[in-house]
């Protein structure tokens, strides 16, 4: 019998590239973070409010699981969308169907209970819109129009719009998704990121995703680059002497911008919007050393401190 000799590098094991983008797992994400917020709360110097945002995320995974398949864009939108290197999901062109609103009212009634005054006379408000009030509290919402807005009850909003956007991307394939011309916008949905995750583990080992403030999407950015303005020069890490080594912030001198990075190798449990929320601190910091936050948390705005 004839003997061949195989030369090292011969034989290569197929490369695996790792997805430019990982669309959130339906069935766990909002559970997961539930218990992420009340793991957070322990101690917490606002336990209240993350434990309401705990029953908040709870409610939105019961939500999620309760409601029928999306309404989706059809394939000829879709392969547009891809062809053109837009967002398939984006938020100035996709047409929302009634569903996120029947899923406020399903929200609302499950965190009644757990609200305090103010976050219960927000529902009460909320209550009391019509279907055309609520859409245009979402386009605001969605455009970034904070100004003279119900701060007390956006955070509920977006609770929602987070439920109803996490159905659509999770119901479309990988396929469906290209890498956009502006790197530092969500190519699922085209929204802006609320922090960035360094994952570990197999293909992802090291590498940095921004997470979607509204799709919960994930998408791949090199590390050591603002996720604003796109610089490598002048990128700095702050976090709170003492605080969670897990969760620092990123700054950049260029733009004078920052964004969150969180850390699995330090934690694997942390979350961007959980951490986010529970790192408020870390924002008042950057704040008064003159950086301007760059992404959104939509559980969280401005003038929105306590549940």
């Amino acid at each position: 019998m004839a003997t061949t000799i195989i030369e090292p590098g011969f034989i290569q094991p197929p490369s695996i590239e790792p997805p430019f983008l990982r669309q959130p797992n339906a069935t766990l994400l909002f559970g997961e973070r539930s218990r992420r917020l009340m793991s957070l709360a322990e101690g917490h110097t606002m336990a209240d409010f993350l434990r309401f945002m705990g029953h908040l995320a709870e409610a939105q995974q019961h939500t999620l699981d309760s409601q029928a398949a999306p309404v989706l864009p059809d394939a000829e939108q879709i392969m547009l969308c891809k062809d053109h290197g837009m967002p398939p999901l984006g938020t100035q062109t996709l047409r929302r169907d009634s569903t996120w609103r029947e899923g406020l009212s399903t929200l609302l009634e499950q965190v009644a209970g757990q609200a305090n005054q103010t976050t219960s006379a927000a529902i009460a408000r909320l209550q009391t819109l019509s279907a055309t009030e609520l859409e245009a509290f979402a386009d605001r919402l969605l455009g970034g129009d904070y100004a003279g807005m119900d701060l007390a009850a956006a955070p509920l909003i977006g609770a929602a719009l987070q439920v109803y956007w996490v159905r659509l991307v999770s119901a479309l394939e990988p396929d469906d998704f290209t890498r956009l011309d502006v790197h530092t916008l969500c190519p699922a949905c085209g929204s802006l990121p609320t922090a960035s995750v360094v994952r570990i583990g197999g293909v992802e080992q090291g590498l940095r995703y921004l997470h979607c403030s509204l799709c919960e999407s994930e998408w791949n950015m090199v590390r050591i680059k603002c996720s604003h303005c796109e610089s490598t020069k002048g990128i700095a890490y702050f976090n709170i002497e003492g605080g969670d080594d897990a969760v620092k912030a990123e700054a950049c001198d260029e733009c004078n911008s920052y964004l969150k990075i969180l850390y699995m190798e330090k934690n694997m449990a942390v979350d961007p919007i959980a951490d986010d929320l529970a790192s408020l601190a870390l924002d008042i910091l950057m704040d008064e050393a003159g950086y301007q936050r760059i992404g959104p948390n939509l559980l969280l705005f401005p003038a929105e401190q306590d549940a």
